[in-house]
């Protein structure tokens, strides 16, 4: 066989907690996004279920190595966290004050730049509102009370909002583009706290806005299979891009 050069593909990676580990189930605006990006680029599920800002940032670097050629494409990363950082102080080992949450989003920053991973590829989302009903519900039914409130949801976000803007990263505001213009918010949860197909759906449409543009140039690739010399394959399929 002729010799020829491994491709290394690029990469979009999604950084969080639950909300972006089960964005990859049928619907979720993971896997949305990874069906946009076929054949163009890798985008790879890093959510870690419970996990908050405080750990997400000792992690990090066990996720991304700056010495790996396979991380040296990197084009967009993704960091959602903050619906665990807000549980409330006292009733959730969780629980991690608002401004540590935001300094964890800056040194989260600063270690994707010295990874080579620019401020403009990097997206912060914002946690979802809350809706306390339905998630009480859900407290009720694994024996505690009620740990998050959807005002102090919505001070993280802020604060999310505001860390963006100071290491001039994009933001994806979802506490207050879910609550816009009073409409019933409760549509895009399915339990109070994770997202619903439909939220889903919102986090995938919002999020590809940010996204495209830095995507936008990427080829697809290996050739399209009518383009293939059907006589001399080798000539197509192993020349480099």
């Amino acid at each position: 066989m002729s010799k020829f050069t491994s491709i290394i593909w690029p990469k979009v990676i999604l950084f969080g907690d639950s909300i972006t580990q089960v964005s990859f189930q049928p619907n979720g605006w993971g896997a949305e996004i990874a069906d946009k990006l076929a054949r163009k680029c890798d985008v790879i599920n890093r959510g870690l279920s419970g996990y908050n800002s405080r750990w997400g940032k000792i992690v990090l670097p066990r996720l991304i190595n700056p010495e790996n050629s396979a991380d040296s494409k990197i084009e967009a990363v993704t960091i959602f966290f903050g619906a665990n950082d807000s549980a409330l102080e006292g009733k959730s080992q969780q629980h991690v004050p608002v401004h540590e949450y935001s300094e964890n989003l800056k040194e989260m920053t600063r270690f994707l730049a010295s990874a080579g991973v620019t401020a403009d590829r990097v997206i912060f989302i914002t946690p979802p509102p809350l809706h306390e009903p339905s998630w009480e519900k859900e407290c009720i039914l694994k024996g505690c009370p009620l740990n998050r409130h959807n005002s102090v949801a919505g001070q993280y976000a802020q604060a999310c909002v505001e860390a963006a803007g100071q290491c001039g990263v994009d933001v994806l505001d979802l506490w207050t583009l879910m609550q816009k213009d009073e409409q019933d918010y409760t549509v895009y949860l399915s339990d109070g706290l994770h997202l619903s197909e439909k939220g889903n759906q919102f986090v995938a449409q919002h999020l590809w806005r940010l996204l495209e543009s830095r995507v936008a140039d990427l080829p697809f690739i290996l050739p399209y299979w009518g383009d293939v010399d059907a006589k001399s394959p080798e000539s197509s399929l192993l020349c480099d891009q």
